[in-house]
């Protein structure tokens, strides 16, 4: 019976994570209702009679596993650039955060004070799996856009290693009281773990600069190497196994020369598999006793933590910089916790109850109050908050090109000659390094991937274009933001007829390939740019109107309409537009079109 359980948890998890895409909230909601359901609520399963023993080391390897995945992440480059006020976030927001929370489990709910310190560097990750998708809903002004979106991407490691190192630091003490002993302990965890993750880091590079190791056997070998470093680290010295993983992925993450993209596209899809699987286990482990017995005192201890701890970082974080008070209000709101803090603290506490610490056992209820209560009241408040503050964004404007390649950069070009933003994406780097020579911000990857939405622009997206000469690619691509921004967002451009009939494609696939003319295909439009064909804007006027235009434009291609200066309307196969006075018509002309020729149409135009 086992393994139907073990199906039944991956089969939830599937089903939570697709709810969670369709109601566009975070999936860590659905996954805490599944686990409850499925443990406490039903008791369909049982955790620990499921896996036994085994149920503390997979808990742990799936931890290590994660950790490893937020620190491939965690640019050296990225964090120096950062703003002060995500820097303070994540350092003296990040410690006020800890001390607010530990002393209040302590004070409060009168935990041991090892159990509260714990409790208190847990709680202060939040993590981008539950900030991504509120952000996207709220749209926010770009300056708290951008501070939630990078504390959540950087707090992710950074929290954790202090979660480790404050976990070590208690449980040494409580081991033994004699302070130089404990100091010398500890710096025995640090020198381990350090060493090893440096050690891994440094070998995993050799591997690969001097390939070693197959291309085939990247993915499999570093997670190898992943589970070997953890588990030595913890054989050397107790539990520095999370410290080892942790530094492992900062150092590949900073090695510029190596070529680790489908290593961390392999890790966010094991991510999301462990992260489902592990988090309804969890929840699962959960009993009603459990958060019966914290009491009514809770409820001043989550008082705390959503307003007195956060306000204060933030004040903290804030102070000296230009943000106003309505953001600061903002920023003091939104700080959900996630699966980080959940399965680094399960890991803790199970840990510190096998070592007969008091008040250990109410460690996971805590945590996962604190989760429920954040993800639930935020998630619902986020957007209401937004508005009355009046720092939601205007409508999205940026036009999102699937593609880097000459025939996207002179799309992209023409574009932005009439002022609208635009943001390149690619999987290929001498597209993105041309797009970034042309002054186009280009995404270096794939745009559905969880990486691109911790790092595109998504609450600016207005349209997708796909301009791929991959039609599989550009398909992806639509089919992701589709659900994200609307279906009559989304466009691409035509498959040549025969990979349409060779390839059997769908209707939705056929529907979605309506950008331009019917003989617009990639192979057309390369062709025309080669030969010196250029991206530029034709104004309608009443002295040259749309069937002038088309009269000395016969050989042009109508790309969009740029309606009274104010949107662009893709042109689309079949469709009836047709631009009215004040519009303008953005068009590929041909080379052959004479200078002459081109200034009578700019004469007549004006």
């Amino acid at each position: 019976m086992s393994a139907v359980y073990i199906a039944l948890v991956a089969l939830f998890s599937v089903a939570a994570q697709w709810l969670a895409w369709i109601f566009k909230v975070p999936a860590i909601l659905f996954l805490l209702v599944t686990g409850l359901l499925l443990g406490p609520g039903f008791n369909v399963i049982d955790p620990d009679a499921l896996f036994g023993d085994l149920l503390f080391p997979i808990i742990s390897l799936a931890v290590a596993v994660i950790l490893f995945e937020g620190a491939l992440t965690l640019h050296f480059r990225e964090l120096k650039g950062l703003e002060k006020v995500v820097r303070n976030l994540c350092s003296i927001g990040m410690l006020a955060s800890f001390v607010v929370i530990g002393c209040a489990a302590y004070f409060v709910l009168g935990l041991d004070w090892r159990v509260a310190a714990v409790l208190g560097a847990v709680l202060v990750v939040t993590g981008p799996t539950v900030i991504a998708p509120l952000l996207n809903a709220m749209r926010p002004h770009k300056d708290i856009d951008k501070v939630l979106r990078w504390e959540g991407i950087v707090i992710d490691p950074i929290g954790a290693l202090f979660a480790v190192l404050v976990f070590e630091a208690v449980m040494l003490t409580g081991q033994e009281s004699i302070f130089n002993h404990t100091l010398g302990a500890l710096f025995m965890t640090l020198v381990v773990g350090l060493s090893l993750g440096l050690f891994a880091g440094w070998f995993t590079s050799l591997l690969i600069r001097r390939q070693w190791l197959p291309y085939e056997l990247h993915k499999f070998g570093i997670l190898a190497l992943v589970l070997a470093t953890f588990s030595v680290s913890n054989y050397l010295s107790h539990e520095s196994g999370l410290l080892a993983v942790t530094v492992f992925g900062i150092w590949l993450a900073n090695q510029d020369d190596l070529e680790i993209d489908a290593v961390l596209e392999f890790k966010e899809d094991l991510s999301m598999i462990l992260i489902s699987s592990l988090f309804i286990l969890l929840a699962a482990r959960l009993h009603v006793d459990d958060i019966k017995q914290l009491g009514a005192n809770v409820l001043i201890f989550m008082a705390f933590v959503l307003f007195v701890a956060r306000p204060l970082s933030i004040l903290l974080s804030t102070f000296g910089s230009d943000l106003n008070y309505r953001a600061r209000a903002l920023l003091s709101w939104i700080a959900p916790r996630g699966i980080v803090a959940a399965a680094v603290g399960s890991v803790f506490a199970l840990s510190m109850v096998k070592a007969g610490v008091p008040t250990s056992e109410k460690l996971v209820p805590l945590i996962f109050t604190v989760i429920i209560v954040t993800v639930v009241l935020q998630s619902l408040t986020a957007v209401p908050l937004t508005k009355l503050l009046k720092l939601r964004q205007p409508e999205p404007a940026t036009v999102l090109i699937i593609g880097a390649n000459h025939v996207a950069r002179e799309v992209a070009k023409g574009l932005k000659d009439i002022g609208v933003s635009v943001y390149l994406s690619d999987p290929a780097w001498e597209n993105c390094k041309m797009a970034r020579m042309d002054g186009f911000p280009c995404y270096y990857g794939n745009p559905q991937s969880e990486h691109a939405e911790r790092y595109l622009p998504l609450t600016d997206i207005s349209k997708v274009l796909g301009l791929s000469p991959n039609r599989l690619y550009n398909a992806l691509g639509i089919q992701h933001f589709a659900h994200l921004i609307g279906e009559d967002k989304v466009f691409s451009l035509k498959s040549s007829d025969v990979h349409a009939k060779a390839n059997k494609d769908s209707a939705t696939f056929l529907s979605r390939q309506n950008l331009f003319a019917q003989d617009a295909t990639f192979a057309r439009l390369s062709g025309v740019i080669a030969k010196g064909g250029k991206v530029s804007a034709t104004r309608i006027a009443d002295a040259f109107t749309w069937e002038d235009y088309l009269e000395v434009n016969k050989d042009a291609i109508p790309l969009f309409i740029w309606r009274q200066q104010k949107f662009i309307e893709p042109v689309q196969i079949g469709g009836e537009q047709k631009p009215e006075e004040g519009d303008s018509v953005i068009a590929l002309q041909p080379p052959k079109m004479s200078i002459l020729k081109e200034s009578q149409v700019n004469q007549a135009a004006t």
